[in-house]
C-alpha cells in the first residue's frame, strides 16, 4: 500500500494525494457567494482508481458542495445555503445565510497511509454575530488497493449567549425533509443508483430510515465502472442511530441527519461532538458491509482526533 502525500495551498485548501491520484481536496477558505452560506467543503473526491464521486455546486441546488457539514436550522440561522423553510410559506429567502469562517490552523500532518488536517472555525450569522466556535479534524486513511476512508470529527461550542436548537425543515413542519449535517452529493451519472443499508438495497423509500450506516452505489459515464460511497455514524453521536436523508431518483445524496425529526438543544457554553467515517471504494453494493467494517475499525482506532492539537 502506497503512502499518502499532502499539498497545502496555504490560506485556501489542502489536497491529499495517493500516487498520481488526488483523492480529495478540502477547501477551508471558500469563495462562495453569501446566498450559499459559505462553508468549507470536500471536492473533488475520488476513488483510488481516480474516479470522481462528488459533485460541486449543481444547478438544482448550488449550495451543495461535494461533502460538507451543512446545517439548515441553527436556531433561526441558515448555515446550509439558499432559502429557509417557513411553515405555511414554503421556502423563503431570508437575510439569515451564515458563514463557517476559518480562524486558524491547528494541525496538519501525514504518516504513511494516514493524513490529517485540523482547524478552528467561527460560525458567523449574516448580521455579524459569532454563535458557534468549532474545532474540526479531517483524516484520510488508505484501507486497501480499492478503498480509502475519510473521517470527519467536529466539536461545536455554543457561544451565542443563549441556548441553540439545531433542527431541520422537518422539525419546522415539512414532512420527510429532515436534511442537515454531513451531506454528500454524488455525480449526475449516479442518479438512479442503489442505496444500501445493513438490511438490503433500495432507493428513495429509504429516506427517513434509521441505520448505523448507509451507502450509495453508482455507475460512471464513459467506462460503466461502479463506485461505492458509504457513511458510518459514530455510536456516540447524538440521536444515534440517525434517520437518513437520501435520494436516488432525482439525484444521488447521502446524509446521516441527526436532527431529522428531533431538535438538539445545546445550552450556552456547552459543546456538542459529532464523528463520521466515510468509505470511498471502487466496487458495488455487494462490498458495502465489508467496507463498513473497515471504516468502523479506522474510527475505533483513531480515538478522538478533535483533541489531537492538545498534544501537538
Amino acid at each position: 500500500m502506497s503512502a499518502l502525500a499532502v499539498r497545502h495551498d496555504v490560506g485556501s485548501s489542502l489536497t491529499i494525494g495517493d500516487g498520481a491520484v488526488d483523492l480529495v481536496r478540502y477547501v477551508y477558505v471558500p469563495d462562495t457567494p453569501r446566498l450559499e452560506s459559505p462553508k468549507p467543503f470536500l471536492h473533488p473526491v475520488r476513488t483510488r482508481a481516480g474516479r470522481l464521486v462528488s459533485l460541486f455546486r449543481p444547478h438544482d441546488h448550488v449550495w451543495h458542495k461535494g461533502i460538507a457539514w451543512s446545517l439548515p436550522n441553527v436556531g433561526d440561522e441558515n448555515f446550509w445555503g439558499g432559502p429557509t423553510y417557513v411553515h405555511g410559506r414554503s421556502y423563503v429567502q431570508l437575510d439569515n445565510n451564515g458563514t463557517q469562517q476559518h480562524r486558524r490552523l491547528v494541525d496538519i500532518g501525514v504518516e504513511g497511509d494516514t493524513a490529517w488536517f485540523a482547524h478552528e472555525l467561527d460560525w458567523i450569522t449574516q448580521s455579524g454575530h459569532t454563535v458557534i466556535t468549532e474545532r474540526r479534524t479531517i483524516t484520510a486513511t488508505l484501507l486497501s488497493d480499492a478503498a480509502w476512508a475519510l473521517t470527519f470529527d467536529t466539536a461545536m461550542t455554543n457561544t451565542s449567549g443563549q441556548e441553540i436548537a439545531f433542527g431541520s425543515p422537518t422539525t419546522r413542519g415539512r414532512e420527510n425533509a429532515g436534511y442537515g449535517g454531513l451531506f454528500w452529493r454524488g455525480p449526475r451519472s449516479f442518479t438512479g443508483g442503489n442505496v444500501v443499508t445493513p438490511d438490503g438495497v433500495g432507493g428513495d423509500e429509504l429516506r427517513g430510515h434509521r441505520a448505523e450506516w448507509m451507502a450509495f452505489a453508482g455507475r460512471h459515464d464513459g467506462d460503466d465502472a461502479e463506485s461505492l460511497v458509504l457513511v458510518v455514524d459514530h455510536e456516540d453521536n447524538p440521536h444515534h442511530p440517525p434517520r437518513w436523508f437520501t435520494r436516488s431518483e432525482d439525484f444521488a445524496c447521502l446524509n446521516p441527519a441527526p436532527f431529522f425529526s428531533e431538535e438538539l438543544v445545546v445550552a450556552d457554553g456547552d459543546t456538542v461532538r459529532f464523528s463520521y467515517g466515510t468509505g470511498v471504494a471502487d466496487g458495488g453494493a455487494e462490498d458495502a458491509k465489508s467496507l463498513a467494517g473497515s471504516v468502523r475499525d479506522v474510527m475505533r482506532h483513531a480515538g478522538d482526533p478533535t483533541r489531537r492539537e492538545e498534544s501537538a
